[in-house]
């Protein structure tokens, strides 16, 4: 038995020092260690849905996009071409097209939400890889869905691909609300505002995500990083980014779901 007092630490000395400040100097930039970026029973995968649980560039993203720009056209009285630009305007600045039209046009999310998401035969629209799906299933950890999506049409996504038992909880764009406000993914408050409600500690979460602002955004925070690429290109804002360098706020970099099992 060691003559220390309880809960007195060691002494350090100046070798482990130095091989503490080696192993430090060679940790890859951008996020916690490995073991803060999964592969056990302890942590907590919050997965973003649209282009990393499935290819929504497939064809869903088209189907989204015509119904979003159909009800602009109808609910705002603007020509095609405008309403094609408001959706894309709003997007990119706010990060949602309904953050947009709630903001200077006064639309009310449920009927918004409920117009643009009938999408008729979504489920022959859907589209991902078997062994991706496969490797969902096996990995170790909680696991929930995180999307600015609707519940509702998450929830068909992952009936469509054979994951609706998979996820402990599905939190899509109406439960991210504040005080009266909508605050979608990337807003820092909402995030804490989650983990806090739903006991996530935020050192074990780690977020699976397309999109870069985002990942940022948890990185911030002390949450694991990883960037699922497999699609990045096809659609959004982080087109042609999978040849640039890793920011420094991703963790891993990964061009398909199987290999969080690596």
């Amino acid at each position: 038995m060691s003559g220390r007092a309880p809960g007195r630490p060691k002494p350090a000395r100046h070798g482990d020092v130095l091989a503490a400040r080696s192993r430090e100097h060679r940790r890859p930039l951008g996020g916690p260690p490995k073991a803060c970026l999964g592969r056990g029973a302890s942590t907590v995968w919050l997965f973003d849905l649209d282009n990393t649980v499935h290819n929504a560039s497939h064809h869903v993203f088209g189907a989204l996009s015509a119904a979003m720009t159909d009800y602009i056209v109808r609910h705002l009285g603007v020509e095609r071409d405008e309403a094609n630009r408001l959706r894309d305007l709003y997007w990119a600045r706010y990060g949602a097209t309904l953050l947009g039209l709630m903001r200077h046009h006064g639309v009310r999310v449920p009927h918004f939400l409920a117009e643009t998401h009938r999408l008729p035969g979504l489920e022959a629209l859907v589209h991902s890889h078997a062994h991706d799906l496969a490797a969902l299933k096996r990995l170790p950890g909680r696991k929930i869905l995180l999307t600015n999506a609707p519940a509702a049409y998450a929830k068909r996504v992952l009936k469509a691909l054979g994951l609706q038992r998979l996820f402990e909880r599905v939190i899509g764009f109406e439960a991210m609300c504040m005080f009266g406000r909508h605050r979608p993914k990337p807003d820092a408050r909402m995030l804490r505002w989650l983990a806090a409600r739903y006991r996530l500690p935020l050192a074990r979460c780690v977020l699976v995500e397309d999109t870069l602002v985002n990942q940022k955004c948890a990185h911030a925070l002390g949450m694991g990083t990883v960037w699922m690429q497999r699609w990045v290109g096809l659609h959004g804002p982080e087109a042609g980014a999978r040849l640039r360098r890793r920011p420094a706020y991703v963790g891993r970099r990964i061009g398909s779901l199987a290999q969080l099992l690596r």
